[in-house]
């Protein structure tokens, strides 16, 4: 692993001493200056060594997310830089070193030969220098470990320390000082790790409130899920993330937004039943109200066809994220669930804390009120335009189309129709069965014409029980040929107008041509009364 040795003979001296103190406000200076966690190693790994005088000192810092620990500071040569910087080593490899056979105070030291290194499957470097037969002389494989807890008793790191300038190995007293040293070098460890959390953090939430900021600027419901998916992308860090809304008239999940997969990616393209994904909201795995499951708690709730996607970004050990289910209901006015927000591939491949999960949880809040602010105005945008029975356009809305198609008909020298017409027995209906059947009257006539009409025409319900249709490039022919299709779907009579714009007719006269044929239509209809309620037996006027 990391295995220093001496450089050669060397006068034996007595390390330690009078540096002892000297060493500790070193370390301590360290601890109240340096915040930066990559500053704070470095400066940590030169001063012990140069306090205590060890050729070398190397730092293996504990890796959260793969359970192990990584080389990242050699203080030493260029050869112990090359052999150990970067190297990792698990957890497995560390136990059978910090035993009770080799514990020296707090620290733990391997002489020469007490040790199988053969089985060992880490890096090692030990100096090519000649031992020495003093007693009590350092030997190039000698090794002394010391441990670095936090606060809580958690592991931080290990210190390997080796080739001291005395040429000795340090005795109980000089290894007392390196412990105390090494306690004082966890907490600034600790502190900048503490303070790096902190201030990643803080970025994050000052993120979510910008996002948060410009949801309500949004303009559709869309545009908004859009913006959630991707704050939760950048400023929570998961890589993955889908807003998974349930459809009600078949009760499936589907994707209504998401960031980190591609459009055709199957993971946001296929629907799942929303009744399976229920189960993974136990009370068991709610963390600041988020729930966050583990993988087998997940597949034991979950059939393996509705399971879409497989993490990638996942660690060891019981800190790693590993393929868990990271969702956040979502709920309706009512309070009931109408989906929820899917969370993967966390950046760091960690278990995300309380505090990033709350910040989560506080999002999609804000999220949802979003979402219905802009649902309001998407309905009332809606009603500006769009009848509230039908759902067919209004008049307001008929007016503006029928200037623009005219002007685009007169630029173009293209033909364009206006097909309008009313029923017949409406008053009649609303007088035996009432309005309510009145109004289902009119809604099936908006069915019949959004089924007949063609694709690119427009249908308005200009009146009470009068519609109108623009239809677009369409010559005399065409036109009454699309007023007798809507007439041969219609349940029930009704009186159609037609009337063709070409040269450089006006809307107003337009509209006012197709109100006069229907009119005509209606007048002899009133006219010859045998034939008053004969259902579908018309001529189109034009």
């Amino acid at each position: 692993m990391r295995r220093p040795g001496p450089r050669g003979h060397k006068k034996l001296k007595k390390s330690f001493g009078s540096s002892s103190v000297q060493a500790l406000l070193e370390v301590t200076s360290v601890v109240r200056g340096e915040r930066d966690l990559k500053s704070a190693l470095a400066s940590i790994v030169g001063t012990v060594a140069e306090a205590l005088e060890f050729e070398t000192v190397v730092l293996n810092l504990y890796r959260r997310e793969f359970d192990d620990f990584c080389v990242t500071d050699v203080y030493g040569s260029k050869d112990a830089r090359d052999a150990l910087l970067g190297s990792t080593y698990d957890w497995v490899a560390w136990r059978h070193l910090l035993t009770e056979e080799f514990r020296r105070g707090g620290a733990f030291l391997i002489p020469h030969g007490s040790f199988d290194w053969s089985a060992d499957v880490g890096k090692r470097y030990v100096p090519k220098v000649e031992a020495s037969d003093v007693p009590d002389a350092w030997h190039p494989e000698d090794e002394l470990f010391v441990p670095l807890e936090d606060s809580e008793g958690r592991m931080l790191a290990i210190f390997s320390v080796g080739e001291p300038r005395s040429g000795r190995r340090p005795n109980d007293a000089e290894l007392e000082v390196l412990c105390a040293l090494a306690a004082h070098a966890a907490i600034a460890i600790e502190t900048a790790q503490q303070a790096e959390r902190t201030a990643r953090h803080r970025a994050s939430l000052e993120q979510l409130l910008e996002v948060s900021s410009t949801l309500t600027a949004a303009q559709s419901t869309q545009s908004i899920l859009e913006t959630v998916c991707r704050g939760i992308h950048t400023a929570l860090g998961f890589q993955k993330v889908s807003i998974e809304l349930v459809d009600t008239e078949t009760g499936l999940l589907r994707s209504r937004a998401s960031s980190g997969w591609a459009a055709d990616d199957p993971a946001v393209l296929r629907a799942v039943p929303f009744d399976p994904m229920r189960g993974l909201f136990d009370p068991q795995f709610a963390v600041s109200g988020c729930y966050l499951v583990p993988r087998e708690a997940a597949q034991e709730r979950i059939d393996v066809e509705h399971i879409r996607y497989s993490s990638q970004r996942n660690g060891r050990g019981p800190h790693a994220w590993n393929h868990h289910w990271l969702l956040v209901p979502l709920y309706d006015r009512s309070g009931d669930e109408m989906g929820f927000i899917w969370a993967d591939d966390p950046e760091d491949r960690l278990i995300p804390s309380a505090e990033r999960l709350q910040a989560l949880r506080v999002f999609a809040n804000q999220a949802t009120t979003a979402v219905y602010a802009a649902e309001q105005f998407e309905q009332m945008r809606f009603l500006a335009d769009h009848d509230p029975l039908t759902n067919l356009l209004n008049r307001r809305s008929f007016v503006q189309h029928l200037d623009a198609e005219v002007a685009r008909s007169r630029r173009h020298e293209r033909p364009l129709a206006l097909v309008i017409f009313d029923l017949d027995e409406l008053k009649t209906v609303n007088d035996t069965h009432g309005h309510a059947a009145g109004d289902e009257a009119i809604k099936r006539v908006a069915d019949t014409l959004r089924s007949t009409i063609r694709t690119g025409d427009n249908a308005f319900r200009i009146g009470g029980d009068e519609f109108a249709v623009i239809v677009a490039e369409a010559n005399e022919h065409d036109a009454a040929a699309a007023a007798q299709r809507i007439a041969d779907a219609l349940q029930s009579s009704a009186s159609f107008g037609v009337a063709v714009c070409s040269g450089d007719c006006e809307a107003g006269t337009l509209l006012r041509e197709a109100d006069d044929a229907m009119y005509r239509m209606k007048r002899r209809r009133r006219a010859e009364a045998l034939r008053a309620s004969g259902g579908n037996d018309l001529s189109v006027v034009v």
